[in-house]
């Protein structure tokens, strides 16, 4: 066989090997995610909500692939959809199945689509409605996501589990509200309000969510007993409680329910909402806003909070419109959480405003454990009253003592009750003892604020081509939905409430424009006070002339023009620069990216390929 053929046959074997290699590779399901935040993986609650489906589920997918003005960057996105309901087809064992539909108008896909309530949108006036949106079946079970927007992509996985955990387990479970606040249910049209032209107050959109997945009972504040069907109970800035609301409490932890009580030395949402009821003067005065606690309970707990006091902390101090930075409304990071805790691990932005904080006294049987804390180095406590009447000395106010405070715990373990006789019960009382459940078994969530799932601290409204919808500003809804999960739903979905954005910036970039912007504008305030400078020096040359002389510039002040313009050229010129050279990192930057993905991945396999190749030689040359 002659060296010609030999190649001809090395090539066919090359090429029979790489066919087969292909073949099996694609029936074998190997997928990596080489993404930082996991974009194309599913979280371990998904996987196990998946994998404990004991009945079949179908998923339809309805996008307007073919609309020919869809934006391609919405076409990216409804491509990383797809491939994230395909991974929850692959993890659930047969029981889920993906149907992908392009309602094109006037189709049957498109009628169906609106049967299931997927919202038509138009991208312009005179165009077709387009639709982008999801909808899980079961038996006759229907869920839908009316709309997938990119607005949305961080909760994207946490929507489409809970689509599937509402077709495939629609039991609601009762999870009480109890709370002195106003609207935080939203309220029904009234003949007032419609004389008036008045919209009645929509419900947070924390509880707007909740209420899709659980029945949301109001219990009053005056309640003296929790409803046996409730199996988690919010108590929301309930105020003055009265001694047999509190009893209440007491024996419905007692008897295995779970609550989550968030108290407030300050409510901004009350204080807003009693200025408004009051007169200007009560206004002036902080209207009828109060403090909320546990009092008893608390006491028989071994939980301290100081009503009267404030957690400022300057290391998570919130930066205002104004640029100031204001340490009494805390941006909490990653370092704030506990790492121990899966139910705030995976948080890196938390906001509470005007938060209290918790003390523990060591209570036999019982455990706390700190959920969210603050710095430890530069955080104190400070009077509440001054967030009311001199917002500004609150930082005057601050002196950092070293001690990192606890601004959200739960407490398990053996409960006793703060009323082993009752609540009417005093020194020589003769009236009847209840029936009371004097210890058990229970879990409690407690957060020092009440704000943090307001809307105006945790959303906002976005006009998007998909219409106007809610956008989280940050996660404490996330923080709230994953605590009553584990209190009244499915643990499982706990975890899966933020995802990694597809759309990431270019940090580098980021950065190497905010250091030349801050380049620049210090050396503009050097130019300002150059030039304020060259303007007292003419204010008083002028000062020292008379009469018709004032008409007139004499030779100091022709200088002083000069050299004041010469400065501000010169300044102008070093801003020139900074802009150039600010553009020659990027451009810089922006080629390296490029080299990188043109060039390295080919090498890599040039030199895999090439240390093979030597490797085989060397073994043939030893055989």
């Amino acid at each position: 066989m002659n060296g010609k053929v030999k190649g001809v046959v090395a090539l066919a074997l090359a090429a029979a090997v790489i066919v087969s290699v292909n073949l099996i590779l694609s029936s074998l399901s190997l997928r990596m995610d080489m993404t930082e935040e996991k974009l194309y993986s599913l979280s371990d609650g998904s996987r196990s909500v998946l994998s404990k489906l004991d009945s079949d589920v179908s998923l339809k997918f309805y996008f307007s692939e073919s609309a020919e003005d869809m934006p391609m960057g919405v076409k990216t996105f409804a491509g990383q959809v797809k491939y994230l309901l395909k991974e929850f087809e692959r993890a659930a064992n047969g029981r889920v199945t993906l149907e992908s539909y392009d309602p094109k108008p006037d189709s049957d896909a498109e009628e169906w689509a609106r049967r299931y309530g997927v919202e038509p949108q138009r991208l312009n006036p005179l165009g077709s409605p387009v639709y982008f949106g999801v909808v899980a079946v079961c038996g006759d079970n229907e869920q839908t996501l009316p709309v997938v927007s990119p607005v949305t992509e961080s909760r994207l996985e946490y929507d489409l589990v809970r689509l599937i955990t509402r077709v495939a387990w629609p039991e609601r479970p009762v999870v009480g509200l109890m709370t002195s606040l106003q609207g935080v249910l939203g309220e029904p049209m009234n003949q007032m309000m419609m004389m008036q032209g008045m919209r009645p107050r929509q419900a947070w959109v924390v509880f707007s969510e909740l209420q899709n997945d659980y029945d949301i009972r109001e219990i009053p504040a005056s309640a003296e007993k929790i409803d046996d069907d409730v199996k988690a109970l919010i108590v929301l800035h309930a105020k003055d409680l009265s001694e047999k609301t509190l009893f209440a409490i007491d024996q419905f932890v007692l008897r295995g329910g779970r609550l989550i009580a968030c108290v407030d030395p300050l409510s901004i949402t009350d204080l807003m909402s009693s200025q408004q009821r009051q007169n200007p003067m009560m206004m002036q005065q902080g209207g009828g806003a109060g403090p909320s606690t546990l009092g008893k309970l608390f006491e028989a707990w071994g939980v301290g909070f100081d009503t009267s006091k404030l957690a400022c902390d300057i290391a998570a101090a919130t930066t205002m419109q104004t640029g100031d930075d204001f340490p009494a409304i805390l941006s909490l990071g990653k370092e704030n959480m506990s790492g121990e805790d899966f139910t705030v691990s995976g948080l890196t932005q938390v906001v509470l405003p005007f938060a209290g904080s918790f003390t523990w006294k060591d209570t036999p049987g019982m455990e706390f454990k700190p959920l969210i804390v603050t710095s430890g180095d530069k955080a104190c406590l400070v009077e509440s009253a001054l967030a009311q009447y001199d917002m500004e000395g609150i930082m005057r106010k601050m002196n950092p003592d070293g001690v990192r405070r606890t601004l959200a715990a739960r407490l398990s373990g053996g409960f006793k009750t703060a009323f082993p006789k009752g609540p009417d019960w005093k020194e020589g009382s003769t009236n009847a003892v209840p029936e009371v459940v004097h210890s058990g078994n229970g879990s409690v969530a407690l957060f020092a604020d009440s704000d943090f799932i307001a809307d105006q601290f945790c959303v906002r409204p976005v006009n998007t081509m998909f219409g106007k919808v809610v956008q989280p500003i940050n996660e404490n809804i996330s923080l709230f939905f994953n605590i009553i999960e584990q209190y009244a739903g499915r643990e499982e979905l706990i975890g899966l409430r933020s995802r990694g954005k597809s759309d990431r910036p270019f940090e580098k970039v980021d950065r190497l424009e905010a250091d030349a912007n801050d380049r620049g504008r210090k050396e503009l305030e050097q130019l300002e006070q150059k030039l304020e400078a060259s303007r007292k020096r003419l204010v008083a040359l002028e000062s020292e002339k008379s009469g018709n002389e004032r008409m007139l510039l004499s030779p100091a002040q022709q200088e002083e023009i000069l050299k004041c313009r010469k400065e501000e050229q010169e300044v102008v010129r070093q801003l020139k620069n900074v802009r150039k050279e600010l553009k020659s990192e990027i451009e810089s930057l922006g080629t390296m990216l490029k080299t990188v993905n043109i060039l390295v991945v080919p090498l890599l396999i040039v030199v895999i390929g090439v240390v093979r190749g030597v490797i085989r030689r060397r073994r043939c040359r030893r055989g």
